[in-house]
């Protein structure tokens, strides 16, 4: 049995990039780029104005200075000509500053006659003018990897990419094993449950940029599960839920052998989570997942989205953790690492009162787990710990 730190260890090691794809800019929100953007232009690309005013040479901006009008410059529509002394040009926000001119007087601080203009006399500093590359010039990047949000595609696009680098999604099949499951909305036999985990394990994975099968349930028996895993064909990382551990109809050991299999570990002193299952099978990882609900999920959090993110190029990191307050005392722990599902408020951290790895209900009122080191002390209200976030 290794412990948590050997086993992600183990599975960063599986964890092979995805390569890459180029996708347009609008489908590439949520996805991982994998080359840097270098803008080919500046921003503003000319020298633009901040205000809505009138655009003058600076010098000349004395308090009731007056100025003669001889043009109108707009977003899209510059004024082609020079400003000279004495002469002013209606200017709008975003529009480019016309030569001649370095200073922007907002239009609350003058008074117009026909097409003659004076200064007030309270004049604000300005000069309301966005020099050209103020924002970013040309050869500035958007450095990879990152996973690309709305401020990020935003900076893209004004930099004139139509078309970005991104990872390719790793291909996951996920696959549930077992007589007693049914999919939801089917009828259950009297001895069948709804086979849930899967559903959670898929969104996850989904959040975390991956790409997500569901197989078809896989039985009780070595053709089916044979099978099954022929499905899971050209996926990154193949993922069985259930099936793992040492009873008779625990298969998925023997015929993941069978096929080939490269068993990396098995076991993992942790809790809930301890009949963990990783290995290589053909080009694809192999991770055999604890059939409990809570257990599965718990490892998708803990090993899982780390190996996708590791395969999408955003390095081998464990689930990040922080320090929280104890709300409460807790006992020693024992042998194994323990993941508690907790809820965090404003006064700290407190373990949910039932940990049992079956109850679904209890992991989806926790919003973190709890984590307590193998051996941890007993622990009083007040004491720092740490914590994995949901």
């Amino acid at each position: 049995m290794i412990t948590v730190a050997e086993a992600l260890d183990a599975l960063f090691a599986l964890a092979r990039p995805t390569g890459t794809e180029t996708v347009p800019l609008a489908q590439a929100a949520g996805r991982v780029l994998a080359e840097p953007v270098i803008a080919s232009r500046n921003q503003p690309p000319f020298a633009a104005s901040a205000m809505d005013g009138y655009a003058l040479k600076g010098v000349e901006a004395e308090p009731d200075a007056m100025f003669k009008v001889i043009g109108t410059s707009a977003a899209g529509a510059r004024f082609e000509g020079n400003v000279g002394p004495g002469q002013a040009v209606r200017i709008f926000t975003g529009a480019p500053v016309p030569v001649g001119a370095d200073r922007v007087i907002i239009q609350e601080d003058v008074s117009r006659d026909g097409n003659l203009i004076t200064l007030g006399r309270d004049l604000d500093r300005g000069p309301y003018v966005r020099p050209a590359g103020m924002d970013f010039a040309i050869g500035d990047r958007v450095e990879a990897p990152r996973v690309l949000g709305p401020r990020d595609l935003a900076l893209i696009a004004a930099m004139n990419a139509g078309d970005v680098t991104v990872a390719r999604r790793p291909d996951v099949a996920l696959i549930a094993t077992g007589d007693e499951l049914v999919m939801p909305g089917e009828e259950p036999g009297p001895d069948q449950i709804i086979a849930s985990n899967s559903f959670g394990l898929k969104a996850m994975l989904e959040a975390a940029g991956a790409q997500v099968r569901l197989l078809p349930i896989a039985r009780d028996n070595e053709d089916s599960l044979r099978t099954v895993f022929d499905l899971a064909d050209g996926a990154d990382l193949v993922v069985t839920i259930g099936g793992a551990s040492v009873g008779d109809h625990d298969l998925v050991g023997p015929v993941a052998a069978e096929l080939g299999m490269e068993q990396s570990f098995y076991k993992v002193a942790m809790r809930p989570g301890k009949p963990l299952m990783a290995g290589r099978l053909g080009p694809a990882a192999m991770v055999g997942l604890p059939g409990n609900p809570v257990s599965s999920l718990v490892c998708g959090h803990i090993f899982l989205v780390p190996m996708v993110r590791a395969m999408l190029g955003l390095g081998p990191a464990p689930a990040p953790r922080r320090r929280a307050v104890l709300g409460e005392d807790l006992p020693e722990n024992g042998p194994r690492e323990h993941y508690m599902r907790a809820v965090l408020d404003e006064s700290g951290v407190r373990p949910l009162p039932r940990q049992d790895s079956a109850l679904l209900t209890i992991l989806q009122r926790a919003n973190a787990l709890l984590v307590r080191p193998m051996g941890d002390p007993a622990r009083k209200a007040g004491d720092l710990v740490d914590i994995v976030e949901l």
